[in-house]
């Protein structure tokens, strides 16, 4: 899926700074996991993650799957079959005026937003009211499971850029996809991981680990805005929604680490906040708050002598040439955290 500032890059950087400066480590909390990129590389690695998100979708992806420990069962693949399977005519509880994607992004005569082709809007419609009737006869774990394939499969029928912010005025040939949910493999584990779906400040306050892992916003992209559909197939709660591109009107999912005026002493709360041993911490060198001010929270945070600035060339996605853009540097901040 493609995310903003997903770490698939970097990877090799943050586990080499992890195993290079830290010792005993066994949990880690991803406070901003995303798409859970770091989480699910860290439980392979062997260490137990809390993974946290305060969208709801990320919280879905990483509940789906990093909290899996057993390969899929029969009677789950089966489901998924049924799933994709489903249609207007084999689904006769289905009524499609309470087929809240259908209604507000696709086009038809009461809507405009060009999202999805209709077909697929109907068929994600389909797909989450099932997903919801079958909640009480699988567990939990399967009800996410499921949850998490129908999230990954939408952004390949969308008619997006990158981000849900804008849609396309015409079809890209990924519209003409049909939705179809894939089996994510899970492979058999013992390792226990946790996932949450909390504000940053109030998971520190209740979680203990060896190091955290953060990688917060770096500018003022508020993230809701940007994946608003995939929040609301999540969550479909038929939210109140906005503007041309329907986005959902959600004001205490805007995140403070997207606001120049208060990331600082958001940055300062949260670390000074974070019962842990090390501290690591993924930025960017144009990012909203300085190379400066970024090094001396962290810094201020933890043991000063033992703090490290990590910088490495960026690289565009899937490219593995420096990006045109001059002097941008993906940063890592390391510290060890007094306790």
């Amino acid at each position: 899926m493609r995310y903003i500032g997903c770490k698939t890059l970097i990877l090799e950087n943050i586990i080499n700074v992890i195993h290079e400066r830290t010792e005993n480590v066994r949990t880690i909390t991803d406070i901003f996991s995303g798409t859970g990129v770091v989480a699910k590389t860290l439980k392979e690695l062997g260490y137990s993650v809390n993974s946290n998100d305060i969208l709801y979708f990320s919280y879905v992806l990483n509940k789906g799957t990093l909290e899996q420990n057993a390969p899929i069962s029969d009677e789950v693949k089966g489901i998924i079959a049924h799933l994709n399977n489903l249609s207007v005519e084999n689904a006769p509880w289905f009524d499609i005026n309470n087929a809240f994607i259908y209604q507000n992004y696709s086009p038809h005569e009461g809507c405009e937003r060009m999202y999805l082709q209709c077909d697929n809007a109907i068929k994600i419609d389909l797909i989450r009211q099932e997903i919801e009737r079958l909640r009480g006869q699988v567990t939990e774990s399967e009800y996410y499971y499921l949850l998490s394939l129908l999230i990954n499969a939408v952004p390949y029928v969308s008619n997006i850029t990158g981000t849900y912010g804008a849609y396309l005025k015409y079809w890209d040939k990924r519209t003409y996809n049909k939705l179809l949910l894939e089996e994510i493999e899970i492979q058999q584990s013992d390792i226990e991981c946790h996932c949450y779906n909390l504000d940053a400040i109030s998971l520190a306050r209740q979680t203990e680990c060896d190091l955290v892992y953060l990688d917060p916003p770096y500018n003022g992209r508020q993230y809701l805005p940007n994946y608003h559909l995939l929040e609301t197939i999540a969550r479909y709660d038929n939210p109140s929604i906005k503007g041309v591109t329907g986005m959902r009107v959600d004001p205490d999912k805007m995140s403070d680490f997207c606001k120049k005026a208060r990331a600082k002493r958001a940055f300062g709360e949260l670390l000074n906040t974070l019962d842990c041993r090390y501290i690591l911490l993924s930025y960017n060198n144009e990012a909203l708050l300085s190379t400066d001010d970024m090094s001396e929270i962290v810094r201020d945070a933890g043991i000063a002598d033992t703090f490290t600035l990590y910088e490495y060339d960026y690289r565009r996605y899937k490219n593995k040439i420096p990006n045109n853009k001059k002097g941008l540097k993906e940063q890592l901040y390391f510290v060890e955290k007094a306790r």
